[in-house]
């Protein structure tokens, strides 16, 4: 069975006076290039079995901005600050009944995942772009073929997009 992984950053943020860094919302732009993102994801998926997304301002603006379909959205703060190897292990009790994976999170932490689950079969044309700038709105998707627990075993890189504002 092949499963479908979305690592999405979150849009871009405002920077608001005395707001803490965990609360900071979307700045205008970052709010359509996360609907942006949206429509390009929708390309691919229309409907994700499970979203684990950052408990962040930011990252919950940049997922109803997106306008994704999911059968279940889990908030989960050990997203938040969190390295690819603990959003990885997240990853490894995700149900395997689950076929469709959204997380939206902050960089580090995706792009370096990415990076991690790209294994050698992956698209060259996606390594690059993931090698060469992963912004705000930019979104990986990993093909797994293999349980969630067995990762990064089984992952491809398939695509890194960036989406760009509408004109």
């Amino acid at each position: 069975m092949i499963r479908t992984l979305v690592l999405l950053r979150h849009g871009k943020s405002a920077y608001p006076d005395g707001v803490p860094d965990h609360d900071r919302p979307l700045a205008d732009r970052g709010r359509r290039q996360a609907a942006f993102a949206g429509e390009h994801i929708r390309l691919l998926l229309d409907r994700f079995d499970l979203v684990l997304c950052s408990t962040a301002t930011r990252t919950r603006q940049t997922l109803d901005a997106a306008n994704l379909t999911a059968g279940h959205v889990e908030h989960r703060e050990e997203i938040y600050a969190a390295e690819a190897d603990e959003i990885l292990d997240l990853l490894r009790d995700v149900p395997d009944a689950v076929t469709s994976l959204l997380v939206v999170g902050h960089s580090p932490g995706l792009p370096d995942l990415a990076d991690e689950l790209a294994g050698p079969r992956s698209d060259a044309c996606a390594r690059a772009a993931l090698e060469k700038k992963f912004p705000t709105s930019a979104f990986a998707v990993v093909e797994i073929t293999g349980p969630w627990s067995g990762l990064p075993a089984g992952a491809r890189l398939t695509a890194v997009t960036v989406p760009r504002d509408h004109p």
